[in-house]
């Protein structure tokens, strides 16, 4: 029996011509891109360039064991900053949410303000909420808690408006039907819906916060960045690597555990 096989369809003449624009535009983007930034190749290749190289990248993979044990201990510091500021965000994101969520606060001036404020909370990078805190403060773990927890507010609160309009308005319409009072429809109708995925979210924003938190450490934040600054500025690439070794060891097996854990909470 011979196949049939269905006749192909044939591609307009504008999709064509809008593939087309699309691909010069990407091209275009490209060359001008790279004709402008002024890359030096001779000095990207330069003798000096190579010969660091070879210095500093076998000193990378030859980490500084002996350093272990403090390494260890600002680790661990950085762990605490990244867990006290997720914390600290996971709670306070939850009025925001709620507020920017249509279905639970029925004013769209506050739901609009409330977004308004998590947009701009968001539009602010972890570094520049570091770099203002350790100009106010000092250079110390706590600017590094405050930057992380107000600049997670922004993405949870964000998430935390989505699952909130995404729930089952049926189950708060039938307790309200039989009775139920505001606290009560929170409690039985509303909580169990988003609590799975409030949590989902505030664990993957630790992950996120783990990472941040190495990086603030280098402008003064605390934890094992300050470390790396240190270590760096002192030409000790052996301990550099023993840092990285540490850094990419820790984070992941925290994204392996904290996988595992919101498997079973969603």
């Amino acid at each position: 029996m011979e196949l049939v096989m269905p006749p192909k369809k044939k591609r307009s003449v504008a999709k064509i011509i809008r593939n087309v624009v699309i691909a010069i535009a990407i091209i275009a983007l490209y060359v001008w891109t790279f004709t402008t930034i002024e890359i030096r190749w001779s000095r990207v290749f330069s003798e000096r360039t190579i010969d660091n190289f070879g210095r500093v990248i076998p000193q990378l993979f030859s980490p500084d064991w002996g350093a272990f044990q403090k390494i260890m201990g600002l680790m661990w510091e950085t762990l605490q900053m990244a867990y006290t500021g997720t914390l600290l965000a996971a709670i306070l994101a939850i009025p925001f949410g709620f507020f920017a969520a249509s279905n639970m606060v029925k004013s769209k001036t506050l739901n609009t303000v409330s977004k308004w404020a998590l947009d701009a909370i968001r539009a602010f990078p972890e570094l520049v909420l570091a770099l203002m805190f350790v100009a106010a403060i000092g250079p110390r773990p706590f600017a590094g808690v405050l930057a992380i927890a107000i600049g997670s507010i922004g993405m949870l609160g964000k998430l935390y408006c989505e699952v909130i309009e995404s729930i089952d308005m049926h189950v708060v319409e039938a307790l309200e039907a039989n009775g139920a009072n505001k606290l009560q429809v929170l409690i039985y109708g509303i909580i169990p819906q988003i609590i799975p995925e409030f949590l989902s979210y505030a664990i993957y924003r630790f992950e996120i916060d783990v990472r941040a938190s190495t990086i603030l450490g280098i402008i003064g934040a605390g934890g094992i960045g300050t470390l790396i600054t240190i270590a760096t500025a002192n030409r000790n690439w052996d301990e550099v690597g023993m840092i990285l070794f540490v850094i990419i060891v820790v984070v992941t097996i925290i994204d392996f555990l904290s996988a595992q854990i919101r498997k079973r909470i969603v």
